[in-house]
């Protein structure tokens, strides 16, 4: 691959969005709240099949049984496993009420279990969970159905409980190989333990096993980061999703733990950025784009190939686009031209439900503007490319004068190499790719208004 200069190093070494959505979650209002929200699913409902979009439910579970120092999730630190009994009830009410909205037996094509540790639920708990799940909603044969796991908190037995339930995915939280790594942010798990849970994972037939990532965390440097990038190349998993530390001990709390002295600088993050990405091509993965990895085999590899690849509040999907109904404390959802977010403590999501009501607090009607706009940035995330008649067509816009402010930009991003103009559109170049949240940013007409841009975690 090529180089990366220094100078582009240094202009994009700048705070930005990873726009899993556009508008920004951060961009959600209060004054949109459960009545919103019920309109969004009552229209989606009376929508013909011809026009309604897939669904896709994300099912949030917040508890842990340890603080990991770098997250950023919402969870609950407890090891008394009861509360998750009661976390079920205030679920299942969540749920009818949905289908009291939107109907019972809408067929769901992705289903993603998120935290937190979704896999903190009993082996019980979990087949409650799921039952719940299809007693009101239909799974599509060949669906997405993943769950996170924590490879310190499960076992090969648990793994086949999750096949038994019908989960296709499985992601495991990685971060760091490097035993000193593991120790500044307080998550201690041998690489024998992952080793051992993703051939069980194999043997089992998951069709896709993903592992997770993070540089820029204390302790790490390019060599010892090196020394994991061969380790995840021998374990061989289908995906690889490689995150960037955002360091915002500000918004969270537990960040506050990590001494920031041993986290490293600017330019070793850059320097385990580039080698990650020369390390896993070399080894025949697929860069997705941005974050992700795949083995040309993959489904992800496939629909990137066939321009075929979406994105979410999860990352990158191979699921057409959806929406998404969000389900548990925090979560979001994208139903129609809306986003929504659920009630963020577990208190305030369990008294919304206590007066039967949907725990939406706050959300967001997106208008027209919002709307093209995040067609054209997620064409940029998802396919690097613009084409100028298509979206014309789709939005019946005149995309050179709409965005003749942006095309500027883009005029400078092509002399930097990021970019191609032509006189059909805007193509992302291999090097674009390393920037792309930079490029997308042009078109994001908050930021446009906003230079404040302390809430997101960096580029590089």
């Amino acid at each position: 691959m090529n180089a990366v200069s220094p100078e582009l190093l240094r202009r994009f070494d700048v705070p930005g969005p990873r726009y899993t959505s556009y508008p920004t979650a951060d961009r959600f209002v209060e004054a949109f709240g459960q009545e919103d929200y019920v309109l969004a699913l009552s229209q989606r409902r009376l929508g013909t099949a011809a026009t309604a979009l897939p669904l896709s439910l994300y099912v949030h579970i917040p508890f842990c049984e340890s603080l990991c120092y770098y997250c950023a999730c919402n969870k609950i630190i407890t090891k008394h496993h009861d509360r998750a009994d009661v976390y079920l009830r205030y679920l299942s009410r969540e749920i009818d009420l949905h289908t009291a909205h939107c109907g019972t037996g809408q067929t769901v094509s992705q289903l993603h279990l998120g935290g937190g540790t979704p896999t903190f639920l009993s082996d019980d708990g979990l087949r409650q969970l799921m039952a719940m799940l299809r007693r009101s909603f239909t799974f599509a044969p060949g669906g997405e159905y993943s769950i996170e796991v924590d490879p310190r908190t499960v076992s090969a037995e648990r793994l086949a409980v999750l096949a038994e339930l019908g989960f296709n995915r499985l992601s495991f939280g990685v971060q760091d190989f490097d035993a000193e790594v593991q120790k500044a942010v307080h998550r201690i798990q041998p690489a024998e333990q992952v080793f051992a849970l993703v051939e069980a994972a194999r043997s089992l037939g998951f069709e896709s096993v993903n592992v997770d990532l993070i540089y820029g965390l204390p302790r790490q440097t390019p060599e010892s980061f090196d020394r994991t990038l061969a380790q995840v190349v021998q374990l061989r998993p289908d995906r690889i999703a490689l995150y960037a530390y955002a360091h915002l001990p500000d918004r969270f709390k537990p960040q506050r733990r990590i001494i920031s002295t041993e986290l490293p600088t600017a330019s070793s993050k850059v320097t385990m950025l580039s080698r990650s990405l020369e390390t896993f091509i070399d080894a025949g993965y697929v860069y997705v784009g941005m974050d992700h990895f795949a083995l040309p085999t993959d489904a992800l590899a496939v629909a990137k190939r066939q321009g075929r690849l979406h994105r979410n509040f999860q990352g990158y999907s191979t699921q057409p686009d959806c929406d998404l109904i969000g389900l548990g404390v925090s979560a979001i959802g994208r139903v129609g031209a809306t986003y929504s977010q659920n009630a963020k403590s577990l208190e305030e999501y369990y008294d919304h439900l206590d007066q039967g009501r949907l725990p939406v607090v706050r959300g967001l009607a997106l208008n027209r503007d919002d709307l093209v706009r995040r067609a054209v940035i997620m064409a940029l995330m998802c396919q690097g490319e613009l084409l100028f008649e298509p979206l014309d067509q789709a939005w019946l816009i005149d995309f050179r004068k709409y965005f003749a402010p942006e095309l500027e930009q883009m005029e400078t991003m092509a002399e930097q190499g990021l970019v191609v103009l032509s006189a059909e559109g805007v193509k992302v170049t291999s090097m674009g790719w390393f920037f792309v949240r930079g490029i997308a940013m042009v078109f994001d007409r908050y930021l446009q208004a906003d230079r404040n841009r302390a809430r997101f975690s960096r580029i590089i």
